[in-house]
């Protein structure tokens, strides 16, 4: 029950009845829901009244305050809530699955076109093929356009000639004056070939692989031979066509147990290429969700010639937003279209519904069994702690937090150990159990139910040392492994071995748990470590100061990566000296 419902209802009375966004916050001040409404005196209130779902019951029941922002129309209001949403995360909003980047192959109208694999489709003035299934076929089709049509390759253009141009895959507008007229016309043969239109070129590879055959050259024809059967697979038409060549988006959704599937399918030159899936807990109003959905997804990727929308959408608000064709087919093979989309929503739905009860009935009944064990109640939040370092040096911690037996990835936290110095994993643990758990303190911040060491009684007598000095009313367990590095054994807080069926679903959710926090602890030690030697090797050479540390390891990453590429690589970040030095300095010891 809400204990702040008389200052909120106080605030109520104040709302305009005006279009806005709603911030919703906890009685920490944290924003936890982000809203649009049409009038906002009538949407705020209506949380407050009457039933509903179990979702917006439990947000009502955390809300202890509300901010709101007027805007000068709904449209304003709902791309504001967008944003909102994006800068503040709130825990009780739609959060559509982070896969709404597809590839793109873009074709650049520079003076010297060229060829790339994006992530996004807004600039104007290039064209774009795609969204394509998956970053594998965004790979071939680049490579098959690249061998096909002869554009340049380099980001900017050299002095000299490159490889590409010796072996006829680049017209070299570095050396030649005269290749724009050849270079508009191939960007023109890309285009037709993109649209499906690959008759000509395959009869031109034919009559070459025929060519190479007849003079013997039989590696050539084996060659000519692959290409001709990689456009005919890349450029292969599916089961549902389209004579017009339009590019349109099919969406189709359903709704049921609390929660709404969306599919999102693309046919691009007539025929249907890949498709955009996501199932999520529905809020009180699937359109609303589904509203956000596709604002979200057409801010980063091309908005269709042609949009079409099952007959129950409500379109007033998206045709404001987004500047195509919105259609609602009744008859024909447009409503068919739509009629799959809504067909493959409530199939994937009732599928993944299935698989997740399922799925949840295993995780929970283990979680249940954890607490019996340890004779606590079930924990529901669970914090997972290791430590990694070498002799002490680079010295870190990982922390991963499982909710209901589910890894919640937002709440992971990593800690550079700043005050132990040599290998002392125990004082280690002492010093991020009390950060940990001090902040929560001075900021009253969610506990945790249990908090699970890796290691034995050693590693649990250090945390249990700094959580009772805090006062703090958290569970301790640990994890121990065998001499193989596997899973063991469980251990109570007073350092008792607890028996656990290694064919248990219980055993196999410590081993997961235990494995996750480790990788988490080892990959951020890599990262410090990497980072650590790029800047010691870096200091060595004269002209490299923290800008250019920082560009060249956006750019290469690791040592390793930096140690591969070629002085012309190390020249894209660095002026020709400095590369050429750094480059001897990374292979002196070779």
């Amino acid at each position: 029950m809400n204990q702040n419902l008389e200052y909120i209802k106080k605030k109520l009375a104040l709302l305009p009845l005006s279009p806005g966004c709603y911030l919703m916050k906890n009685k920490n001040g944290k924003v936890i829901y982000v809203g649009k409404a049409k009038k906002l005196k009538n949407r705020v209130s209506s949380y407050f009244t009457g039933v509903h779902n179990y979702k917006t019951t439990k947000l009502v029941d955390h809300i202890w305050d509300f901010d709101y922002i007027r805007t000068d129309s709904e449209k304003e209001a709902l791309l504001l809530e967008i944003n909102l949403i994006k800068d503040y995360t709130p825990e009780y909003n739609i959060m559509f699955m982070d896969n709404t980047y597809y590839p793109y192959i873009e074709l650049t109208n520079e003076e010297h076109p060229r060829l790339k694999i994006v992530r996004s489709a807004k600039n104007k003035k290039s064209r774009y093929f795609g969204p394509l299934p998956d970053a594998t076929a965004a790979r071939n089709t680049y490579k098959l356009l690249q061998r096909l049509f002869p554009l340049r390759k380099c980001n900017v253009i050299p002095n000299k000639p490159c490889l590409y141009y010796s072996l006829h895959q680049c017209l070299g507008p570095c050396i030649h004056d005269d290749t724009k007229e050849a270079e508009k016309d191939l960007r023109n043969q890309v285009i037709k070939f993109m649209k499906g239109d690959t008759k000509e070129k395959i009869e031109e590879l034919t009559k070459a692989m025929e060519k190479a055959s007849e003079e013997l050259n039989f590696e050539l024809a084996m060659e000519y031979r692959d290409l001709i059967k990689s456009v005919e697979y890349v450029t292969k038409r599916q089961h549902i066509d389209f004579n017009d060549y339009g590019d349109r988006d099919i969406l189709g959704y359903y709704v049921d147990k609390g929660y709404l599937s969306v599919q999102l399918f693309f046919m691009r030159g007539g025929h249907l290429l890949s498709h955009e899936y996501d199932l999520v807990p529905v809020s009180d109003d699937a359109q609303e969700d589904l509203l956000q959905f596709l604002v979200t997804f057409y801010q980063t990727n091309n908005v269709p010639k042609e949009l079409l929308v099952p007959q129950n959408f409500d379109i007033s608000l998206i045709s404001e937003i987004l500047e195509t064709k919105i259609l609602q087919p009744q008859r024909g093979d447009k409503k068919d279209l739509v009629d799959m989309a809504n067909r493959n929503a409530k199939e994937a739905l009732e599928k993944k519904f299935l698989l997740r009860q399922q799925n949840e009935a295993k995780t929970i009944g283990a979680i249940e069994e954890l607490g019996r064990l340890l004779q606590i109640e079930t924990p529901h939040m669970i914090e997972l702690y290791d430590n990694s370092n070498i002799q002490g040096a680079y010295a870190v911690a990982g922390m991963v937090v499982f909710r209901d037996g589910v890894p919640s990835k937002k709440d992971y936290r990593r800690f550079k150990i700043k005050t132990v110095e040599g290998p002392d994993d125990y004082a280690s643990m002492k010093e991020v159990i009390y950060r940990r758990y001090y902040r929560n303190l001075m900021e009253q911040r969610e506990m945790a139910d249990l908090i699970i060491v890796d290691g034995g009684i050693g590693q649990i007598n250090a945390a249990k040392e700094i959580i009772d000095s805090l006062h703090v009313p958290v569970h301790l367990a640990g994890l121990a492994k065998d001499d193989k590095h596997s899973t063991a054994m469980l251990i109570d807080r007073e350092g008792n071995e607890v028996p656990i069926d290694p064919k248990s679903q219980l055993f196999f959710l410590l081993t997961r748990m235990q494995d996750e926090v480790h990788r988490y602890a080892i990959s951020f030690h890599r990262q410090v470590r990497s980072k650590s030697l790029f800047a010691s090797i870096l200091d060595e050479v004269e002209g490299i100061g923290e800008v250019r540390k920082r560009k060249l390891l956006n750019k290469f990453k690791s040592v390793k990566k930096m140690k591969e590429a070629s002085v012309e690589e190390l020249t894209e970040v660095l002026p020709q000296k400095v590369a050429q030095e750094l480059y001897q300095v990374l292979h002196r010891e070779d």
